[in-house]
């Protein structure tokens, strides 16, 4: 399960804003999207959802492992997501699903792939504790949690997985305090509100984020495309929802991701 450790090990499991489950998805897709390795012009977020809806990627019990594959060959890429109250994911069991694994699947790693997740399932069928996700109340917690699964799964999943387990001495060395701090990445909510009568106006906690929207001079052409997102300056803007007032006035809410 080695693209699971590295996602633990470099940041890349996050608390999901909300129980959508395509809002989770495009989340999870564009922190794949982000990573500097994955070629440009990858939409992880379009081929993930389309296969969604004519497979489900439930493995039951609570964990779900979506991916899409990519012509392309690199490596196997993983980003995960915890939802504290679950997400109505359809799943065969009845059960709302806390952890999403999301892969991005090039060419030369469908045959790992297959073996990664096989893991995951086994280690899921003889090792979770579903109660320990749904007591869970931080990141810490979810992550040390997958970290000794992945620890003990060493056991059932072969002798070769002992070697490269050895990293999750990583663990002692990283900061415990807050799992974000170990991030690669950023994330914001933002709300951007647009009119026919006055430029954009951004409402977020970042004044970056808020200076480079407030003067991007082709706002209402990248929010009116039919497209889950657009870029400024570094920052991935993934539109969710918008809401239409009167006097032709529009406000988007959307979540900005940016690698630091």
């Amino acid at each position: 399960m080695d693209s699971l450790l590295d996602a633990l090990q470099e940041g890349r499991l996050i608390e999901l804003p909300d129980n959508d489950k395509r809002d989770a998805l495009q989340l999870l897709a564009h922190i794949i999207e982000a990573i500097p390795s994955v070629p440009n012009g990858t939409d992880v977020a379009g081929l993930v959802l389309k296969r969604e809806e004519t497979y489900n990627t439930t493995l039951g019990r609570g964990f779900a492992v979506p991916h899409a594959r990519a012509s392309f060959e690199g490596d196997l890429y993983c980003a995960i997501g915890w939802s504290p109250s679950g997400i109505a994911y359809g799943a065969p069991d009845g059960n709302p699903v806390r952890i999403v694994i999301m892969f991005l699947v090039p060419d030369n790693q469908r045959n790992y792939y297959l073996k990664e997740v096989s893991n995951i399932a086994k280690a899921l069928n003889e090792l979770h504790d579903e109660n320990s996700l749904k007591t869970a109340e931080d990141l810490n917690t979810v992550r040390n949690y997958l970290l000794d699964l992945v620890s003990t799964a060493k056991t059932i999943v072969g002798p070769e997985a002992r070697a490269r387990m050895i990293q999750l001495e990583a663990r002692e060395i990283l900061p415990q305090a807050d799992v974000q701090n170990i991030a690669n990445f950023l994330i914001e909510s933002v709300t951007i509100i647009t009119g026919t009568d006055f430029k954009q106006i951004a409402l977020a906690q970042n004044k970056e984020l808020i200076d480079l929207i407030d003067k991007f001079n082709n706002l209402n052409e990248s929010l009116n495309k039919n497209i889950n997102y657009f870029d400024i300056n570094g920052w991935r803007i993934l539109k969710k929802n918008s809401s239409v007032y009167q006097a032709g006035r529009i406000a988007y809410e959307c979540l900005a991701i940016k690698i630091k």
